[in-house]
């Protein structure tokens, strides 16, 4: 009888000892959870925070010792620890390109422009406007300027302005100077001329349009 009645006793308690741990995994373990996520988000908050936050920027960077690029921008927000790191100027960005002799080979404006550290591709988008040094005008929706393989490209619509004719077409490809350039689809030629010798403004007449 009291083998029996321990033995009950000893059940009863292993029961109460189970159900009391069960509640305080229950409680505990969802609160783990809680503060782990919460420290998961955290990081991923911190992550997404630039390295630097900067506003009203004018810029010079060199590249191998010599002064190479001029950026002016509303705000520039670098990224290190996104994957990849990249720059950032979503207010707008005016950049200029130097020869080694310190003449501007380019100028560049955008709405908005990113550039990809590691792989040294700038992003250009919205409102893309170049100059070339030879007066060359530039205009489209989307451009991309390789620095690695100095080249620039676009899939988008493109317009050309030069001194006697407007070039128009789809896809793009150029060297970084922007002085040899090939349109892969165009759309048409065009000359341009003055309206009356008191009219400073000009219009396009169409000789191609395919």
């Amino acid at each position: 009888m009291s083998y029996r009645h321990i033995f009950f006793k000893t059940k009863y308690f292993i029961s109460i000892t189970v159900a009391a741990w069960a509640t305080v995994m229950f409680l505990f373990f969802p609160s783990c959870g809680s503060k782990d996520k919460k420290l998961a988000d955290a990081i991923d908050e911190k992550d997404s925070l630039p390295d630097m936050y900067t506003t009203g920027v004018t810029s010079y960077v060199s590249d191998s010792g010599m002064i190479r690029y001029k950026i002016v921008t509303d705000e520039w927000l670098v990224f290190t620890k996104k994957d990849p790191p990249y720059w950032a100027f979503e207010k707008g960005l005016y950049l200029e390109k130097f020869d080694s002799l310190f003449r501007v080979d380019a100028s560049i404006k955008a709405d908005t422009a990113y550039y990809h550290e590691k792989k040294e591709i700038w992003e250009l988008r919205g409102n893309v406007h170049i100059q070339n040094q030879l007066g060359d005008k530039f205009d489209t929706e989307l451009l991309f300027w390789d620095q690695a393989k100095e080249r620039i490209y676009s899939d988008k619509f493109i317009r050309i302005e030069q001194e006697d004719k407007i070039l128009t077409g789809y896809g793009f490809d150029s060297n970084q100077e922007m002085t040899e350039y090939e349109i892969f689809t165009p759309t048409g030629i065009f000359t341009v001329e003055d309206t009356a010798p008191a009219d400073t403004s000009t219009t396009s007449k169409s000789i191609v349009d395919k």
